[in-house]
């Protein structure tokens, strides 16, 4: 090897070893900007509303299918239509979140579709919901079709309130894991890596029964 060329491949090492080193300014330390960047804590806020205004962003929307609009320091979604969901979000993008929510029925059949969505995208969303006659169930909306994601039907379960009651609902998504908590027991965990990021929001959806009536309350995001 060439002396100069022996040189040359020296200072290259030298140069990228020290970009690999935190900054010295007289002799103080700082970090480097990868190291600068803070992370979001677990368990932070993203996103809450408690529907108090009407102007943090929801649908409002009254129609013969039904209504959506924000109800007495709630956010009411009625489904006046058969086997319809409809659903509702703030207009925010997230890939890893933490949802969380008080939801009661106030009127309609048990036998409905209550819960939270996360990632939705071009129309296409996870979903995390419950029945008013005990079931639950964490699923995938995509190209039009709607599928259970491990289980081929809801499932019972004691923890979930039936009838004009408040349950609590959590759901997580991070990376490919999805949760489902009601009433802060943990009642499913599935895998699935259709969609990476998307907005959050609040569904509700009939069978073969309308008049579906709940409302929401003390909506949150945190980070997971």
């Amino acid at each position: 090897m060439k002396p100069q060329l022996l040189i040359v491949t020296w200072i290259v090492i030298l140069t990228t070893a020290c970009a690999n080193l935190p900054f010295d300014i007289d002799g103080l330390t700082l970090p480097t900007p990868a190291q600068a960047v803070a992370e979001i804590p677990s368990g932070a806020i993203l996103f809450q509303d408690d529907f108090s205004s009407p102007t943090t962003g929801w649908d409002r929307m009254q129609a013969g299918e039904g209504v959506m609009d924000y109800d007495g320091g709630g956010y009411r979604i009625l489904v006046n239509a058969l086997d319809t969901n409809f659903w509702t979000t703030p207009g925010l993008s997230f890939d890893n979140v933490r949802l969380e929510v008080d939801v009661g029925k106030l009127g309609g059949p048990d036998e409905n579709r209550i819960g939270l969505i996360c990632r939705l995208s071009e129309g296409n969303y996870y979903f995390f919901m419950v029945t008013s006659d005990g079931y639950y169930g964490i699923g995938l909306f995509n190209l039009g079709n709607a599928v259970l994601l491990g289980q081929t039907e809801l499932q019972f379960s004691e923890r979930i309130l039936q009838g004009m009651t408040v349950n609590h609902l959590r759901a997580d998504c991070q990376a490919d894991q999805l949760a489902m908590y009601v009433n802060g027991f943990e009642a499913v965990t599935v895998h699935d890596q259709t969609l990476a990021s998307g907005d959050i929001g609040l569904m509700a959806g009939s069978f073969s029964e309308p008049g579906v009536d709940v409302i929401f309350d003390n909506f949150v995001a945190l980070q997971p």
